[in-house]
C-alpha cells in the first residue's frame, strides 16, 4: 500500500493533537485535571504523530488508538462530562485520532490470509 495515505493520517493525528494541546486556552477549559488531560494526551498524540512521520513503525499507530480511545472516553472515567465544551472537543478529537489510527493500521498492514490446505 502506498505509504502517502498513510502520511496524510499521521499529519491529520498531528494537527488534532495540537488542538488538543491548546484546548484548554482556545476553549477555555477550567484548570485541572480535564486541561491536564488534553495538554498530556495532545502532547503524547502529537509526538506518536511526529514518530511516524519521521520513520514508520506499525506500534506507533496502534499506541495512538490506544491514546485516541482514551481521549474519547476520558470525560466519563475523570469525571468531567458535566462541562460540556471540554466533553465535546474530547469526545471529537479521540474519535478521529481513533478513527486515523485504524485506517492507518488497516493501509499499513497486509490483509491477513488464511492457511490454504494442499
Amino acid at each position: 500500500m502506498d505509504r502517502s495515505n498513510a502520511r496524510l493520517c499521521d499529519v491529520a493525528n498531528l494537527i488534532l493533537g495540537a488542538i488538543l494541546l491548546f484546548s484548554p486556552w482556545i476553549f477555555g477549559f477550567e484548570a485541572g485535571h480535564l486541561s491536564q488531560n488534553a495538554v498530556i494526551s495532545g502532547i503524547v498524540i502529537a509526538v506518536l504523530a511526529i514518530a511516524a512521520l519521521a520513520a514508520f513503525a506499525v506500534w506507533e499507530e496502534w499506541l495512538n488508538l490506544i491514546v485516541g480511545l482514551w481521549v474519547l472516553v476520558s470525560p466519563w472515567v475523570l469525571g468531567f462530562a458535566g462541562n460540556r465544551t471540554a466533553m465535546t472537543v474530547h469526545v471529537i478529537i479521540g474519535a478521529l485520532v481513533a478513527i486515523l489510527a485504524a485506517v492507518e493500521i488497516w493501509i499499513t498492514q497486509p490483509p491477513f490470509r488464511l492457511p490454504t490446505s494442499r
